[in-house]
This record gives C-alpha cells, structure tokens and sequence, in this order.
C-alpha cells in the first residue's frame, strides 16, 4: 500500500476569512517516498505560492512543479519512486480540481455523476499524441514499456533535464467549477476504485448511503468494501466530501401512464449522454 491522502475541512487560518478545504489523494508507486514528499508539501507549496490567491490555477500548477523538482533534489529520498497526484481545493462555493495521473475525481449532482477529472493513460487519444510527440513509446499500455500512467510526479529515472519537456509529464490538468444547490457531494479515489467501478455507478452508492446515515467517512468505507467484492487488484483509497451538513433529498420521478423499467443509474447515464450531445 503506497497511498497517501489529505483532508482538511478548514483552512480559514491559512487563507483569512475565505471558507476553504483541500482534500488530496496520492497513489504511489516504486516505494513510499513520493507519495509522502508530496503529501507533506503540496498544500504549502500552493497557498505560498507569490500567484496564490489571485490566480489560483497558476499557483497550483506552479505548485505541482515546485513539489517535482524539490523531491529530486532530496538526496536522502528515493527519486526513482513516482505518485499522481489529485487535489481538490474549494475556496466559498468555488470548487477546483487539478489532476497528474489516474486517479479521478467525480461530482455527485442530485444522483448524476460529473467527472471533474480525466485519466491520464498512456493510450488516451490526446496523451498518446503528445508522448509520440516528444519521442516516447507505449507498449501494451505503458508508457516506455514502464509506467501505466502518462501523468506523474517522482520518476526520475524516466524524466530528463529539469524544465525540459518530457513524455511522463508532472504538470496537472485542472477543472473548476462554481458549485450549485443540486451539487451534493465529490468522490476522490485512485484507479483501485474505478478499475471495477464506473462513476455513475459510485455516485448511486454514496447518495444511497448518505440518505440512510448522512456519514461521508462511512460512504468512503462502502466503496472500498464495493471495490473488493469486485475483486480489485490495485490499492484502494477514497474521500467523499459533502457540500452540505444535510442529507441528499430523494429524487422524485414523474409519473406517467407509461410503465418505466429502466433504473435511476441507468435514468442519470441516459440524461448524461442527452447533456452530452446537446
């Protein structure tokens, strides 16, 4: 198990009067030591940061960087191990997702699920073009014949010359968005999670669980429990971050003289693919 994760519900000490959190989950790989560095850096890096609070997506990518280049110059840690990275910082009702790798944050919208990340592996379509770009392979799914994740930080050993540009990148894409009333509730987990799960499918579980115990560290514990029934065969970490301190409402269907057969996950997936295409 080489997961780090960080939750913080307030930072108004950090940040003066703002209402703030930041959650953050780290799937390492090749030994703890990337995971932990960045654990323990990463919030400082962004709130110290000369563009924090003005412009927030510099300073977090910015951050992200500062944290790469910094671990490889600590001698005493294992440069060679990697982490992605994904961090959610909320500041009033502002919410902002930055990603390296493969874990994926996913919004709950009244029993919708909003993906607010995208996986980066190597054979995504936009990944695999800028890889081949910059003179780097993919064998069967991994980048050099190495790495499964096209996005990382550590990794020295597949990295090149500080600020040169290189096929395993640790810069962080990044999604913001002003979050609404209908917006409930976020999911952070590594790729453990959504190996055997698709989003949809883990919104429905934690706005069930939520109406029944309004306990978001117990939705947590539900959908790793999910993730082993279905026999995953990677490390498992989760955080579910509620907006608000009251359970989800349920979700009145109309009736119509037309019998309806068709399940609310599978009623949410069809009104994402309508959204989607309109």
């Amino acid at each position: 198990m080489e997961d780090e994760h960080v939750c913080i519900d307030d930072l108004n000490q950090h940040l003066g009067s703002t209402t703030a959190s930041f959650s953050s989950v780290f799937d390492g790989h090749g030994g703890t030591d990337a995971a932990l560095f960045v654990r323990n850096n990463i919030l400082r890096y962004i709130v110290d940061d000369s563009q924090f609070p003005m412009c927030v997506e510099k300073a977090i990518k910015s951050a992200f960087l500062r944290a790469d280049y910094t671990f490889a110059d600590d001698s005493s840690l294992d440069i060679s191990s990697g982490t992605t990275v994904l961090t959610a910082l909320m500041l009033g009702r502002t919410l902002i997702i930055a990603n390296a790798g493969d874990c994926r944050a996913v919004l709950g919208r009244r029993g919708r699920a909003i993906e607010m990340s995208k996986d980066h592996k190597p054979n995504c379509t936009s990944e695999r073009l800028r890889i081949e770009k910059l003179g780097g392979v993919i064998y069967d799914g991994y980048l050099n014949g190495q790495l499964s994740v096209s996005r990382a930080l550590g990794d020295w050993h597949m990295k090149g010359p500080k600020g040169s540009a290189c096929p395993l990148s640790p810069e962080p894409e990044l999604q913001e968005t002003n979050l609404t009333e209908e917006d409930e509730f976020l999911i952070m987990g590594c790729d453990g999670l959504w190996d055997v799960m698709s989003s949809q499918c883990a919104v429905t579980i934690v706005r069930k669980e939520l109406m029944l115990h309004n306990d978001p560290e117990r939705c947590s514990r539900e959908l790793v429990r999910e993730a082993l029934k279905r026999n995953t065969c990677d490390n498992l970490t989760v955080i579910v971050v509620c907006f608000s301190q009251d359970p989800p409402p349920r979700i009145e269907i109309p009736q119509t003289r037309v019998r309806r057969s068709i399940s609310l996950e599978g009623l949410n997936l069809l009104k994402g693919v309508l959204d989607g295409n309109s």
